[in-house]
């Protein structure tokens, strides 16, 4: 039996981030089970710099619905599976799929449908006030890269697309990466039936059994992932040891704060390493994540972890299982949560066997593929019946 052929669609982002090692991971997943993938790419930086023409862009690229047109004549895939279509692809793309009568899949990686700034953030704190209308609030308040211009453009293409039905009906399946995720997704229009569930993945191999001790920080420094919170937490903490892997706009909130190391950027075999020795992971984000990657990193390597109590990342981390929560936003109560991780190696040891248990039975390569398979084999089922 021929493999299934797939076309992935993807904006990548002007800063390489999750989403992108995401695709990456996922086109090499499907690649090594034989299956012929076709990357259709392109990145920010190719937007152009005249308002009105990125504007146009946005809402309907006629061009990059040209290529895809091309490449889907010549390609022939059975799925096209998006991605990213921010800022420069657009949603053209899902009309030229459904005039060449393959089905679309959707990865939804952020709140982009919802939120202008698709995190659910505004100075500091959870912000739903756009959620299930036109997202007006979103452009007085100049939501998107603090420009009332840029944000106008972008609810333009939101309000316009959903009027034309794009979003409910050229999208044969959306997959959202958690069960918390997938209900905001419903709370904010998409069909219910169309949003299944599928996590990120990682492929780890089982750490070699080796001593730990400190804590780690993996991730951009910027606001949303809680910098702030974690800088003061560890000033509470002057016996306590943090590994920051990553850089940001934030970077300066650590600096000078005992007991911290940063690292800078990090490839992702160093990452692992330092895993691989750290006692905790901290993920201490103030909005909602979707599904960190870092976090079944962190599994696979058998590395608990201290999360914020919030959104997705308190159905990821079971409390007192694979992990410890805390409430967001809050120093001392993660001070607490980290200083028991210090004092209780053995009981920390314990939740990084569980949280390797649960990467095996959910988060793993394998795993992953033989859901990806099943939400392939639904939507082309559903192209049969309509067909006959």
């Amino acid at each position: 039996m021929d493999k299934l052929r797939v076309l992935v669609v993807h904006n990548r982002y002007l800063q390489r981030g999750g989403e992108d090692s995401v695709v990456d991971s996922e086109v090499q997943l499907l690649r090594e089970h034989g299956h012929p993938v076709e990357l259709f790419e392109r990145s920010s930086e190719a937007l152009s710099s005249s308002p009105l023409v990125m504007a146009m862009e946005l809402v309907w690229n006629r061009s990059v619905r040209r290529e895809l047109v091309d490449a889907l004549a010549r390609f022939s895939p059975d799925v096209v599976h998006v991605h990213n279509t921010f800022p420069f692809v657009s949603p053209a793309i899902y009309w030229a799929a459904a005039a060449a009568r393959v089905p679309v899949v959707q990865t939804l990686h952020n709140f982009r449908l919802m939120c202008l700034n698709a995190l659910f953030l505004r100075e500091g704190k959870v912000c739903e006030d756009c959620m299930g209308h036109v997202p007006w609030r979103g452009v007085t308040r100049a939501c998107y890269r603090g420009s009332r211009a840029a944000s106008a453009a972008l609810a333009g293409m939101l309000t316009l697309h959903r009027g034309l039905g794009t979003y409910q009906d050229k999208v044969a399946r959306y997959i959202a990466l958690n069960e918390f995720c997938r209900g905001k997704f419903i709370e904010g229009g998409v069909p219910d039936e169309r949003v299944v569930v599928k996590p990120n993945f990682v492929d780890v191999a089982a750490p070699e059994p080796a001593s730990r001790a400190g804590l780690l920080f993996v991730g951009r420094l910027s606001t949303e992932k809680g910098v702030a919170t974690l800088a003061q937490a560890m000033a509470l903490l002057p016996d306590a040891a943090l590994r920051v892997a990553g850089d940001g706009p934030e970077a300066g909130l650590l600096a000078g704060v005992a007991g911290v190391t940063r690292l800078g950027s990090l490839p992702g075999e160093m990452v692992r390493q330092e895993m691989n020795r750290a006692a905790a992971l901290v993920v201490p984000s103030i909005c909602y994540e979707n599904f960190p990657r870092t976090i079944a990193e962190a599994f696979a390597c058998g590395l608990p972890v201290v999360a914020s109590r919030i959104g997705a990342l308190a159905d990821i981390v079971s409390d007192g299982q694979t992990g410890l929560l805390f409430e967001p936003g809050n120093p001392r109560d993660l001070a607490d949560k980290l200083a028991w991780a210090q004092a209780h190696p053995e009981e920390m040891a314990v939740m990084g066997r569980t949280a390797r248990a649960q990467y095996e039975a959910e988060f793993s390569a394998e795993v992953n593929y033989r859901r990806l398979m099943e939400i392939y084999a639904g939507v082309l089922a559903e192209r049969q019946v309509k067909k006959s």
